[in-house]
């Protein structure tokens, strides 16, 4: 069964994980465009990582998932393998939300886009235009160079659509390079 979670009711189940699980947490994908970019944006999930990565972290978020009426599989901590692949993603994140218990941090707009521009959806790539968007608007900082390398260093796509939206990304990114 899956539930579809718009903005408002993602920012509910933020909050709580804020009030009621103790330490920091760090929210990822499209929970977190829904509450930082788009608020138009649902999502079938709450991607979020333990930043102590415990196994107890994770339970706790099952349980408090629970608790709201929520699948367990409404919140996801898959994503902690991705975040980990990324060797300085602690120097990455910002504060988005503080509670009686914990905190929620984000990525900041270069690790955002190094989490998404791997696999590269076609959501994926509207995230990230969304996210360029918004940094061009607020004067974001954004690793635009980092980013290329890491673009440049993906296996070459067999697939000519995923091709397509890397080739659109990369021209947004060098945009900013100038």
């Amino acid at each position: 069964m899956t539930t579809a979670l718009d903005a408002a009711r993602l920012d509910a189940v933020i909050q709580r994980v804020a009030d009621r699980l103790r330490g920091d947490w760090l929210l990822v994908g499209g929970a977190l465009v829904a509450l930082w970019l788009d608020a138009r944006r649902v999502t079938e999930d709450v991607d979020l990582v333990g930043i102590q990565g415990t196994g107890a972290d994770r339970l706790a978020l099952f349980a408090l998932a629970y608790d709201l009426g929520l699948p367990v599989e409404a919140v996801n901590s898959a994503a902690e393998y991705f975040v980990h692949r990324i060797t300085d993603w602690r120097n990455h994140i910002e504060l988005f939300r503080t509670g009686q218990s914990g905190r929620v941090f984000r990525p900041d707009p270069t690790l955002f886009l190094l989490l998404k521009m791997r696999r590269l959806s076609t959501r994926d790539l509207e995230d990230c235009l969304e996210l360029l968007r918004r940094c061009r608007a607020e004067a974001l900082a954004v690793d635009a160079p980092r980013l290329l390398t890491e673009l440049a260093s993906l296996a070459p796509a067999d697939d000519s659509a995923l091709a397509g939206r890397r080739g659109r990304l990369r021209a947004e990114l060098e945009q900013i390079v100038g």
